[in-house]
């Protein structure tokens, strides 16, 4: 596989994995082996096809004749040797070396499409990864936050500046955020765990990086989804089953004319006395039983047609989702950056209004809660932004795919 995130920008690339790793990792991957040894299956299946069925058969009779004449009864050694071929008649070459190709073809778009399955697969859990990262360093720095102010606010219990009462209080929301930091951990750890059953191979950083501010998508919403359904397999495949059912069935209205049998015999009887050289031809007579299934065939090539074309409009709808949940998702994101810069304006002003004793330390707490939910906020709506920029991308093969 080659030319793996050809057209991602490089900032892109800053918290993705390594594409040679994602390449080796999807390889990997229990259905892409399987797809691939069908692939090699339907090479074997179309090289039999192209050779077609027919061999040679030779045929040896030895035996003896006894007779009684006039001389007496006389005893013969005779023998019989033949060997003969059916004959694949023209044009069913052809129809066999369609259906070899069409097989193929469609073995190739369910490799593509089970690598394609593959990398959805890797990037939900690499972006769980990278959610779960994130919330560990949010958490651990609100946790630590606390930490220090619990120190401040232990001075000032000893100097008599503060109510015992509100160390309690801080000593609450100090416990809460070291809750919410173990759970993030337990979080983290499960996601690492995700990732390295689902690809093994794919070696995971130590640390997480950081995703930044999402990038918006280059091209109209329109173009996008045209681009996923041009090029999805799962439509493919079944086109090219469609093309195989059909060249069975015009392969099997071919053979209500039956492959004749063509031989050469050579018999010696009475002991070599009479010699008989001879050209066999046999022909079957094909009857109701291959129009069966001429007419089979071609129903099947009918349903896989309507089935294609059923799964054009599944990656139809697919896509409109995917691309419209995209642009949505930045617009969330942008709305939740802005709302968290409000949110850092006033637990600012309140936080100064509790130190210099204007405001009670509650009213800072609830504050500083709120702040920290939104933080949490706009970091999920800045992931979810990128993932859903991302999932375009993996499915318009523009990332993580060799075409």
């Amino acid at each position: 596989m080659a030319g793996l995130l050809l057209s991602v920008p490089a900032s892109a690339q800053q918290w993705l994995p390594p594409h040679d790793a994602v390449h080796l990792a999807i390889d990997a991957q229990p259905n892409v082996v399987a797809a691939r040894a069908r692939l090699d299956a339907a090479q074997a299946q179309a090289r039999a096809l192209r050779v077609g069925s027919h061999e040679f058969q030779v045929t040896v009779v030895s035996q003896r004749r006894s007779t009684d004449e006039l001389g007496g009864r006389q005893r013969f050694a005779e023998s019989e040797i033949g060997i003969s071929r059916a004959l694949r008649l023209p044009g069913k070459a052809r129809l066999d070396r369609d259906i070899g190709a069409a097989g193929i073809d469609s073995a190739e778009l369910r490799l593509d499409d089970a690598r394609h399955q593959a990398a959805r697969l890797l990037l939900e859990d690499w972006m769980a990864w990278l959610r779960a990262a994130e919330a560990v360093q949010r958490t651990s720095v609100q946790l630590a936050s606390f930490d220090q102010e619990q120190r401040v606010l232990v001075r000032r219990l000893a100097l008599g500046d503060v109510a015992q009462k509100e160390v309690e209080l801080l000593e609450v929301e100090r416990a809460q955020a070291r809750a919410a930091q173990l759970a993030a951990q337990a979080a983290l750890d499960s996601a690492r765990l995700a990732m390295q059953s689902d690809f093994p191979s794919l070696p995971i950083p130590a640390h997480a990086p950081d995703v930044a501010a999402p990038l918006v998508l280059q091209g109209t919403a329109e173009a996008w989804i045209a681009r996923i359904i041009a090029r999805s397999h799962e439509i493919g495949a079944l086109e090219s089953d469609a093309r195989g059912a059909e060249a069975r069935a015009a392969r099997a209205r071919a053979d209500r004319i039956a492959d004749p049998t063509l031989g050469l015999r050579r018999l010696s009887e009475r002991g070599g006395a009479e010699q008989v050289n001879g050209v066999v031809l046999s022909l079957p007579l094909g009857g109701r039983y291959r129009s069966a299934l001429a007419a089979a065939e071609s129903a099947n090539a009918a349903a896989l047609h309507g089935d294609a074309a059923a799964m054009r409009r599944d990656i139809q709808h697919e896509a409109v989702l995917t691309v419209t949940s995209a642009t949505r998702r930045s617009a969330q994101w942008q709305a939740q950056r802005d709302a968290l810069a409000a949110s850092e304006a006033v637990l600012k002003r309140v936080k100064r209004g509790w130190e210099l004793g204007e405001i009670a330390l509650s009213e800072w707490l609830l504050v500083q809660r709120q702040h920290n939910q939104m933080v949490g906020l706009e970091a999920a709506a800045r992931a979810d932004a990128e993932q859903a920029r991302l999932r375009v991308l993996v499915d318009a093969h523009d990332i993580w795919h060799d075409e």
